[in-house]
C-alpha cells in the first residue's frame, strides 16, 4: 500500500480542475518544450503542490527517456497523478487545445485566401523557421553531443540523412546511431523513479504497450491492404510520433518525408504552417493539425485536422501510461542508457540534415532572407528573445519586403 502522503495526493482534485489548469498552460506556454517544463513545474510543484520536486524531476527524466512530446508526456502523467484517467486525458485536452485551434484556423485561412501561400507575411514565417530549426540544433548538440563519440555518431546520421532522403532512411540513422552508442558510449548514473503517484498498474501498462506495437506495425499493413486516404493519412501521423526522440523539433523531417514527398501537402505550406507554429503556445506537435487541415488527402479541413493531431498524439499517450510502471527497472539498465545516448546523438543529425533539406532549401532564396535568417538566430540564441517575437519580427519584415519587391 502506498504511503499516507501518497493516497492524500491521488485523493484530491478532478479532470476538470487538471483541464482548468492546463488549458491556463496551453494559452500561455510559449517557448518549446523546455520552456513548458518550467512552467509545469512553477504552476504545479511550487504553487499547486501536487507532487514534489524529486517526483517531477524523475518524471522529466523519463519522458526525455521516451519517443514523442516530452512535455506534453508529463502533463498526461500530471493529470494521471491529480484525477486519474479521465485527469490525464483532461491535462492533454486542455495544454493541447488553444494551439491546435490556432493552427487550424492557420490552414484555413492558407485554403481561403489563395495568395495568403504566397505573400511576403508567409515567407517570413518561413525564415524564421530557419532560425528555430537552426536554435534546435545547436542547443540539442551542446547537451546531447558532449563527446567525440557522439559528435561522429551524430555526422554518421546527416550522411544517412542526406542520402537517404525517406523517413526509412532517418529511421535506419536513428537505429544504427542507437546500436553504435551501445559499444561506443558510457551510460551516466541515474536515479531510480517513484511511480506510485501515477495511478497506472503494471496490466493498464502492458495493455498500453500492445496497442502501442500493434498500432507501429498493424496499421501500415491494414493502410496498404484498404488503400483508404484517411487511414495512409492516419498512418502516417502515427509513425511519425512514435519515431521522434528529443522533442517537437525533431518531428519535421518525418512529417516532411509523411505528407510532402507523396504530394499530399505543398513544400510552401509545410514550412508557412511551420512557422506559424513558432508563434503559439503549447505543444509544436499541434502542427499536425494544420497538415491535417490543408492535406490534399483524407477529410480536410477541421476534420483532418482532428484526425491527424490525434493519430500524432497517440503513440506518446500509449508509452507514458506502458512505461510508468516499469520505469524504475528500466533506468537500471545500463545498456538502455547506452542506447538512447546513441540514438538522442543521432537525432542530433538528422535534424542538421532537415535543416539543410527542405528547412533551407525551401526558405532561403535571397540575401535579404540569408540576413533575416541570421537576425532571428541571433535574436533566439544570443539575446534569448522569445520565440513569438522573433517569429512576428521576420512576419513583418518578410511583409515588408514582399511589398518592396
Amino acid at each position: 500500500m502506498p504511503p499516507a502522503s501518497t493516497r492524500t495526493a491521488e485523493s484530491t482534485g478532478g479532470w476538470l480542475e487538471v483541464f482548468l489548469v492546463f488549458l491556463k498552460l496551453g494559452l500561455t506556454s510559449f517557448g518549446g518544450p523546455i520552456a513548458h517544463l518550467g512552467y509545469f513545474r512553477e504552476e504545479i510543484v511550487a504553487r499547486r503542490k501536487w507532487i514534489d520536486d524529486k517526483t517531477y524531476s524523475d518524471l522529466v527524466a523519463l519522458c526525455q527517456f521516451l519517443p514523442g512530446p516530452a512535455s506534453s508526456q508529463v502533463g498526461i502523467a500530471l493529470g494521471l497523478s491529480r484525477a486519474g484517467w479521465l485527469g490525464g486525458l483532461s491535462a492533454w485536452i486542455g495544454f493541447t487545445l488553444p494551439s491546435a485551434a490556432a493552427l487550424i484556423a492557420f490552414g484555413y485561412g492558407l485554403n481561403t485566401f489563395v495568395g495568403l501561400g504566397n505573400s511576403g507575411v508567409i515567407h517570413g514565417l518561413k525564415v524564421a523557421a530557419v532560425a528555430v530549426v537552426a536554435q534546435a540544433v545547436w542547443g540539442m548538440a551542446r547537451t546531447l553531443c558532449p563527446d567525440t563519440q557522439r559528435v561522429c555518431l551524430t555526422l554518421l546520421a546527416v550522411v544517412l540523412s542526406l542520402f537517404l532522403p525517406t523517413a526509412y532512411g532517418q529511421i535506419i540513422a536513428i537505429a544504427l546511431t542507437a546500436g553504435l552508442g551501445i559499444l561506443l558510449v558510457k551510460p551516466s548514473s541515474a536515479q531510480l523513479v517513484s511511480n506510485h503517484y501515477f495511478r497506472v498498474g503494471k496490466a493498464a501498462g502492458i495493455v498500453a504497450l500492445i496497442f502501442f506495437f500493434g498500432l507501429l506495425f498493424l496499421l501500415p499493413i491494414a493502410s496498404e491492404v484498404l488503400r483508404n486516404d484517411s487511414l495512409m493519412l492516419a498512418e502516417r501521423f502515427i509513425r511519425s510520433g512514435a519515431l521522434v526522440f528529443g522533442g517537437g523539433h525533431v518531428v519535421l523531417p518525418l512529417l516532411q518525408s509523411a505528407v510532402v514527398t507523396p504530394n499530399w501537402v505543398d513544400a510552401s505550406d509545410f514550412l508557412a504552417g511551420y512557422g506559424a507554429a513558432q508563434a503559439v503556445p503549447g505543444p509544436l506537435f499541434t502542427f499536425a493539425a494544420f497538415l491535417g487541415t490543408v492535406s490534399k488527402i483524407g477529410p480536410g479541413g477541421w476534420v483532418g485536422g482532428l484526425l491527424c493531431l490525434i493519430a500524432i498524439f497517440v503513440p506518446a499517450a500509449l508509452l507514458i501510461i506502458g512505461a510508468l510502471p516499469f520505469w524504475s527497472e528500466l533506468r537500471e539498465r545500463t545498456t538502455l542508457q547506452s542506447a538512447m545516448a546513441g540514438a538522442n546523438a543521432g537525432v542530433v543529425g538528422v535534424l542538421a540534415a532537415a535543416l539543410y533539406d527542405p528547412v533551407w532549401t525551401t526558405a532561403i532564396h535571397s540575401r535579404a532572407d540569408f540576413a533575416l535568417a541570421l537576425i532571428a538566430f541571433v535574436g533566439l540564441v544570443r539575446f534569448r528573445a522569445s520565440p513569438l517575437l522573433v517569429v512576428a519580427f521576420a512576419a513583418i519584415v518578410g511583409g515588408l519586403l514582399g511589398q518592396l519587391q
